[in-house]
């Protein structure tokens, strides 16, 4: 008699959501995608892991571009990188003494939502799992969600949400489109980080960022 085979997942995962929900100002920044969704979900069998991100502006960009190197050393993860536009806004505060007449320049996250939804639809329609897992808190991602399970309703919906704070988890609608939902496991965070140092597959090493 033979054991049921585990069912086939795929992770999408929101890179600032993880960030600034989940390892901002922790020592666990140097997160090894593959161990930590094998810890996480020993009873799937991860077909492939998508990282969706932008390369951010300033100072800390070489620590990103570290970080994206380390992960392009494991098998199961696809970097997707969307874009950072500069917009500009106004100020809405009544006493804003910003110069410009309240108007100033700020950077907004391109594409980042758009290629997630795309790729969990794409990957519903080529049958490419049995379980969709969804690392993120944003709501934007909920019609995607919605029209993967109209047209799927076999296959399952996991969301973790990344959170640190019980206002910013909420994620009240993206909750709702799962099957099922929880906070994102800060425990597993400390046991799969990246060695300091580990290979590049080219010759060379990759070192964790001295910050981090």
């Amino acid at each position: 008699m033979h054991a049921n085979p585990k069912p086939r997942s795929i992770v999408y995962i929101d890179g600032f959501n993880l960030y600034y929900g989940a390892v901002r100002g922790t020592p666990y920044k140097w997160l090894n995608l593959e161990r930590y969704f094998s810890l996480l979900r020993p009873g799937d069998d991860v077909q492939q892991i998508h990282y969706f991100t932008a390369p951010i502006v300033g100072a800390t960009r070489p620590n990103q571009d570290t970080y994206l190197r380390a992960l392009a050393t494991l098998p199961s993860v696809n970097v997707v990188v969307g874009k950072f536009k500069r917009k500009r806004v106004k100020c809405g505060l009544a006493a804003c003494t910003y110069v410009g007449h309240k108007f100033f320049d700020t950077l907004e996250e391109k594409r980042t939502d758009v290629n997630i939804g795309i790729y969990m639809v794409d990957d519903a329609y080529q049958n490419r799992f049995d379980t969709l897992i969804l690392v993120s808190g944003d709501s934007d991602l909920v019609p995607a969600l919605n029209l993967v399970k109209a047209r799927f309703p076999t296959k399952k919906i996991v969301v973790y949400v990344p959170t640190r704070s019980p206002i910013r988890g909420a994620a009240v609608e993206l909750r709702a489109a799962a099957d099922k939902d929880r906070d994102l496991p800060l425990n597993l965070l400390p046991l799969s980080q990246f060695p300091a140092q580990l290979p590049d597959g080219a010759g060379s090493f990759i070192n964790k960022p001295s910050t981090w």
